[in-house]
C-alpha cells in the first residue's frame, strides 16, 4: 500500500517506491541523497534522489520536476518476539495480535545477534517483511 505525494516535499530520510511509475509498484528505497536545482528560463525546479532499497540495499537514482507525482510506502512498524530460528527462516509472534510469521528477511547487522526469545522490531511494507531491529 502506499499513499501519493510531491516529489518536492520529500526529504532526507523518506521514503519512496522507485522507479517511479503511475502505478503504485516498485522498490520501497530510503532517500540517501536529495539535491534540488533552482528554476531555470525554460524549465521547473528539478529533483535528485537516490534511493537505498530496504529489501535488497541497491541503490536507484531518480530525477524528476518537484511537482511530480510519487507514490511512498506505508510502513507498518510492529513489534514481536522471537519464536524459533531454523536456517533461513524466523518464526515471529506479533506482541499485539499474537499471530505467528514467518520471515526470512533480516537486516544484516543484526543477523548474527538474533536469539530465541528476544523482543524484536519487525516492519511489514508493500506486503513484504523484514526484521529492522532487537528491542532492548
Amino acid at each position: 500500500m502506499s499513499k501519493p505525494t510531491e516529489l518536492g516535499s520529500l526529504k532526507l530520510g523518506s521514503y519512496i517506491l522507485l522507479p517511479v511509475t503511475d502505478t503504485p509498484s516498485g522498490e520501497p528505497c530510503k532517500i540517501v541523497e536529495y539535491d534540488t536545482s533552482k528554476p531555470g528560463k525554460h524549465g521547473a525546479a528539478k529533483a535528485r534522489i537516490v534511493g537505498v532499497g530496504i529489501f535488497d540495499n541497491q541503490k536507484r537514482p531518480h530525477v524528476g520536476p518537484v511537482s511530480m507525482q510519487v507514490h511512498v510506502p506505508l510502513i507498518n512498524k510492529r513489534s514481536g518476539q522471537v519464536i524459533s530460528i531454523t536456517d533461513n527462516t524466523i518464526q515471529i509472534m506479533d506482541s499485539e495480535t499474537f499471530e505467528t510469521i514467518d520471515v526470512s528477511t533480516i537486516n544484516g547487522e543484526i543477523k548474527d545477534k538474533i536469539e530465541n526469545g528476544q523482543n524484536i522490531e519487525y516492519w511489514i511494507v508493500m506486503d513484504r517483511t523484514k526484521i529492522m531491529r532487537i528491542r532492548s
